[in-house]
């Protein structure tokens, strides 16, 4: 008969069938501390437990990849001695329940899986999703996670470069704050947190342990009901300037030969850092909980070992090496203890003020974790639309402006000017491009990096909405002219128990794979974030892929600013006015139905390949790729980030001439190239078998569309400004 009462049972997040195999497991109930170490650590969050089996479906080798899934992030070769480390993790509940907190905090933790194994953070990104603008809670939230990253990445010195955000119904009860983090590091000297060998000192390491985030892996492995805020306790509290002494002190400490392994604190804190470290390496565990660096008085074994106090790392020294740790630590002030050893049991055994609280067998807590194969509903995909089954609007210009100016189409300036996205002086190109380019430090090349995700075709057909995400990621690196290498995903997503939302999840992830696995773009680290939820309604199926590539050459590289007058716009890539799921569709036409854009990947990748040999020859000026609003939003954003006009002559349409301006068809990307050169690349576009379609020419101080049959429809530059520019900044003062 179990001692523990079903409500404690049900309280951590366990069902009754976890509960008997914990006892089965043991061979005796759990008493407390042990109930909570299971059940952070057969958490969704920690344990992938629906997700797991079809996360192995996914590519994640390739002759780049140095460490793929299953390290605290991903680690690529760049050659020349150095790799570049990244993963993209969520935060979702917790920056719904306190969004200044929740977001710094997940910035801080990004960065710790990052610089945990041995590299500097030069980068970050976020892709941001919010509810309704006009939903009373949606001001309070933007405002806040945009304070929150500002506030943690300006202080630490990590510029954030890049990312979205966007605005739908489905979030309002349930935001998601998605965070990507990339770093350098020299290829050789790569730290993991496998903790092979028994009797090496176990060091913790940065700020006490406190009573902020327990239970915090529980909370985001489960629903939000009508009392989501009684969850405050839950979310953990940041100290960017503690973070920035530990990056400094644990990078100093990795020059040392001092670390066999290391693991940041993150979700489930002491229990999951041990945990993985043991499991890993083949090892045991023994810990003294007397000896945590405590901050407040009485602390119990339970609450130190499920606090997320954040700023805190575990490692697994070399014996003989405490000294060196120590001397490093106290000159950048942060605290630090032994507070146990490896052994070779294959158990974690935990001590406190001289008796055994916990003994438990690593196996169940770690690779024998609960592995689900959920019930499915295939998703049934949308209907293809015709695009002249949508009505052409009266006002071709009224309907560009409003688009433009739209909550998901309008300037980001508001958003990234409050983060100093050129600290560490290597951003070459910040916010407001196709991807951000950060320059490798000391050389003339540069990372380029992305984040994409389009959630409305993801709910109208996961499969081709994951495929999507991949091809415009890959695009977007293509476009400023780098190779892309790899990804990271963050899977958002409902509850998996629901066999529709379940059904999502498989097709999206299959989508993903097929895509990657086309592109030669590994999944190389990432995270699934389930059960966004709250009373019942999910958000749309939203896996964001956060994406790296590499430029062996920053003077060969692309912006998408019109520049040159005189210069010749051409359009790569076959256009058939797709508006199924479009932004025209539902924001200008008032429709949301019809299948997202089919994503043709042997077209993306000759076409993207085309594009980037341009980009290497010097042929082009100015590239840009087509996704959200088409064609016209896309020469909206190149002629005003250059400050400069086009005239643009549509002949000899496939398709209506709005479906042709607006149609969100993909693997097209908008080029400049001099005048004298368009016909070496018109050329270049047939031997390739490219489609190519010229457009126009760059010039004057407006863009112009003309057509047969239509008068010219011209708007000048200052109003598309006003109209791109203009909604952000109102609506955040109301």
């Amino acid at each position: 008969m179990s001692s523990l009462s079903p409500d404690i049972i049900a309280e951590h997040g366990l069902t009754p069938e976890e509960y008997s195999r914990i006892e089965h497991a043991l061979g005796r109930a759990p008493n407390l501390l042990e109930l909570g170490i299971f059940s952070v650590m057969w958490s969704e969050h920690c344990s992938y437990k629906s997700s797991r089996r079809w996360l192995k479906t996914l590519p994640t080798t390739g002759p780049r990849v140095i460490h793929g899934p299953g390290e605290n992030a991903g680690v690529v070769d760049l050659g020349e001695g150095l790799a570049v480390v990244f993963k993209m993790e969520s935060h979702n509940h917790p920056s719904f329940i306190e969004p200044f907190q929740g977001a710094a905090t997940g910035v801080g933790g990004i960065l710790r899986d990052v610089f945990t194994m041995g590299a500097r953070p030069v980068a970050l990104l976020d892709a941001l999703r919010f509810g309704a603008p006009d939903h009373p809670k949606t001001r309070h939230l933007v405002a806040g996670v945009v304070s929150g990253i500002a506030g943690y990445g300006n202080c630490i010195g990590v510029p954030t470069v890049g990312g979205e955000v966007n605005f739908h119904p489905s979030y309002n009860g349930n935001i998601l704050v998605n965070v990507m983090c990339a770093g350098i590091a020299p290829s050789d000297r790569i730290f993991t947190s496998a903790a092979r060998g028994a009797g090496n000192p176990v060091l913790y390491v940065g700020s006490k342990t406190g009573r902020d985030g327990i239970h915090g892996a529980t909370m985001a492995s489960a629903e939000f009901g009508a009392e989501a805020e009684e969850k405050r306790p839950t979310v953990q509290v940041g100290d960017p300037f503690t973070e920035k002494l530990l990056l400094e002190a644990c990078l100093e400490l990795m020059a040392t030969d001092a670390i066999l392994a290391i693991q940041d604190m993150g979700a489930a804190g002491l229990t999951s850092s041990s945990v993985e470290m043991a499991a890993k390496g083949g090892s045991g565990i023994e810990l003294d909980l007397s000896t945590v660096p405590c901050r407040e008085e009485g602390m119990t074994p339970y609450e130190m070992m499920l606090s997320e106090s954040q700023e805190r790392m575990l490692m697994v020294l070399r014996p003989g090496a405490e000294g060196t740790a120590k001397a490093i630590f106290d000159k950048w002030d942060l605290d630090a203890a032994i507070i146990g050893r490896t052994t070779d049991t294959g158990r974690m055994v935990l001590t406190f003020e001289g008796r055994t609280v916990a003994d438990l067998p690593l196996g169940p807590l770690a690779d024998e974790a609960p592995l689900y194969d959920r019930p499915h509903h295939p998703p049934t995909p949308a209907p293809l639309l015709a695009p002249d089954s949508v009505p052409a609007p009266q006002d071709l210009k009224g309907a560009l402006l409003a688009l433009i100016g739209s909550p998901d189409l309008s300037s980001r300036r508001w958003v990234w000017e409050q983060y100093d996205h050129m600290v560490g002086a290597d951003t070459v190109l910040g916010p407001g491009g196709d991807a951000a380019i950060v320059r490798i430090h000391g050389s003339e090349r540069a990372l380029a990096l992305t984040a994409d995700v389009t959630p409305r075709y993801c709910a109208a057909d996961p499969f081709e909405g994951g495929k999507q995400a991949v091809a415009e990621a890959w695009r977007n690196l293509t476009a400023v002219g780098a190779t892309p290498l790899a990804i990271t995903d963050n899977l958002n997503f409902g509850n998996p128990e629901k066999p529709a939302i379940m059904g999502q999840i498989v097709a999206a992830i299959q989508g993903l794979g097929e895509a990657a696995r086309a592109l030669d773009f590994p999944v190389v680290s990432g995270n699934v974030s389930l059960y966004n939820e709250t009373e019942g309604k999910a958000i749309l199926p939203t896996p964001a892929v956060g994406a790296v590539g590499l430029l062996s050459d920053l003077s060969a590289r692309a912006h998408f600013a019109l520049r040159g007058d005189g210069e010749v716009l051409m359009l790569v890539g076959e256009t058939r006015g797709h508006l199924g799921a479009s932004l025209f569709l539902r924001d200008i036409a008032g429709r949301e139905e019809g299948a997202p854009p089919p994503v043709d990947l042997s077209a993306e990748k000759r076409n993207g390949n085309f594009v980037r040999s341009l980009i290497e020859a010097g042929s082009v000026r100015a590239v840009h790729d087509l996704s959200d609003g088409g064609l016209a939003v896309a020469l909206v954003e190149m002629a005003l980030a250059g400050r400069k006009g086009a005239h643009v002559r549509l002949e000899g349409l496939p398709c209506p001439l709005h479906a042709f301006l607006f149609g969100e068809d993909q693997a097209r990307y908008v080029i400049a190239c001099p005048a004298d050169g368009a016909d070496a690349v018109v050329e270049a576009a047939k031997a390739a078998r490219v489609p190519l379609r010229r457009l126009g020419t760059v010039g004057g101080t407006s863009l112009v569309f003309e057509t047969e049959g239509m008068d010219p429809v011209s708007i000048a530059l200052p109003v598309l400004e006003a109209a791109h520019r203009g909604w952000f900044p109102k609506f955040i003062d109301g």
